[in-house]
């Protein structure tokens, strides 16, 4: 399955207003989304992997990867597409070998040193953040803006995706870094109407 990064949705089910996730992400996926992470922190792991089950085969229906976030057990036991890790999770060269060749890795980083032992220990694509203020990860720590982005897209060859406080009023200025797509969570779940906001960003993100 060949991987488009341009509009990138992780999940957050707290973002959303009376709709359940897999209603919330098909009319994403109606909208253009091209990849989607299972990031969801406070669930057990029964129900992570129901949830991860159910994703992977409406997904799919689209023809659009799953990226599980952090949990390697759970990509392993749904036959994800892939797995996200972050700095404080499995360290990723253990991670590449536990995966196998096969799966799309995904790592976050924050300065080009972590970028390019990122791609040194196998990742496939970066996600690098946070870019702007963002309310959905507690512990973002200080944006690093659309220059340090521009920096760690040009310090490595593997694909980039800017993450972080991006909406409709910011993204065009993402593109312009030169970064291979944007990762997104309030403004998708948060909108009152989810595919409506999928076509703008995609519209905008795809401007000449």
């Amino acid at each position: 399955m060949s991987v488009d990064y341009s509009l990138y949705l992780l999940t957050d089910r707290s973002m959303l207003k009376n709709i359940d996730l897999l209603t919330a992400v098909e009319e994403a996926l109606q909208g253009g989304v091209t990849l989607v992470q299972l990031r969801e922190k406070d669930i057990s792991s029964r129900e992570f992997y129901q949830l991860a089950s159910e994703l992977k085969r409406l997904l799919h229906s689209y023809q659009v990867p799953l990226i599980i976030n952090d949990r390697l057990d759970i990509a392993l036991a749904v036959d994800a597409d892939g797995l996200h890790i972050g700095q404080d999770d499995l360290p990723i060269g253990i991670a590449r070998r536990l995966l196998g060749p096969d799966k799309i890795l995904g790592y976050s980083v924050s300065s080009v040193e972590e970028a390019r032992y990122g791609q040194s220990q196998g990742a496939d694509y970066l996600g690098a953040g946070s870019v702007y203020p963002t309310g959905s990860k507690a512990d973002a720590g200080t944006p690093i803006g659309p220059d340090k982005l521009r920096q760690i897209k040009a310090s490595i060859s593997i694909p980039v995706v800017g993450i972080g406080g991006i909406g409709a009023e910011n993204i065009t200025e993402v593109r312009k870094t030169g970064v291979d797509g944007v990762a997104i969570i309030s403004a998708i779940l948060g909108s009152p109407d989810i595919k409506e906001s999928c076509q703008n960003l995609l519209r905008k993100w795809r401007k000449p």
